[in-house]
């Protein structure tokens, strides 16, 4: 029996006449990771390349198929205006048959660091309220409709520069508020 424990332990221990041990772990994974990991990695420098040489196909050689017309509009630069805001409430009627009721509240806008303007239309502002006062009140409520506003804010810009200014110029006219009310 002793024999027999001293060949036990002699197995535990790694004899002679044993088969060699199998790799394994991390010793046997790393590799074959390794493997999968440049495969994949290879794919991806594959992929990025045709899309790559697809899309220089695609554009004839890089240059834009694409011309984005720009507008008169946004090209020229708008004239930069002071606003004289210190008009009060214009309130009058129509001259409808039946009268409708106007509210208006208008800026007048005049040239940049313009001092000789403003101070124009300060010292004829009460002129320019009972000009503004009579030319709505000579207007019918149809005349009045916001498709007509350009034509009235013209109107009023050309009014106010031939009949009541002298040594300035209004550039535009804006309404702030505008109602028009019917009875």
């Amino acid at each position: 029996m002793a024999d027999d424990a001293a060949a036990d332990l002699g197995d535990d221990l790694g004899g002679a006449g044993d088969a060699p041990a199998k790799k394994g772990g991390l010793k046997g994974a790393f590799p074959a990771l390794l493997k999968w990991i440049l495969i994949a990695l290879a794919a991806v420098i594959f992929i990025i390349t045709v899309v790559f040489i697809a899309v220089k196909v695609m554009t004839k050689g890089g240059s834009s198929n694409t011309v984005v017309p720009i507008s008169e509009e946004y090209t020229t630069q708008r004239e930069e205006l002071e606003w004289y805001t210190s008009l009060e409430d214009i309130r009058t009627q129509t001259a409808d048959p039946i009268s409708s009721s106007v509210s208006v509240k208008i800026a007048l806008g005049y040239k940049k660091d313009d001092k000789q303007s403003s101070s124009e239309i300060t010292a004829r502002r009460i002129e320019i309220i009972d000009y503004l006062r009579r030319y709505f009140s000579s207007k019918t409520a149809e005349e009045l409709k916001p498709e007509h506003e350009n034509e009235i804010k013209i109107e009023i810009r050309d009014g106010i520069n031939d009949n009541i200014l002298s040594n300035s110029k209004i550039r535009k006219v804006m309404f702030t508020a505008k109602d028009v009310v019917s009875q």
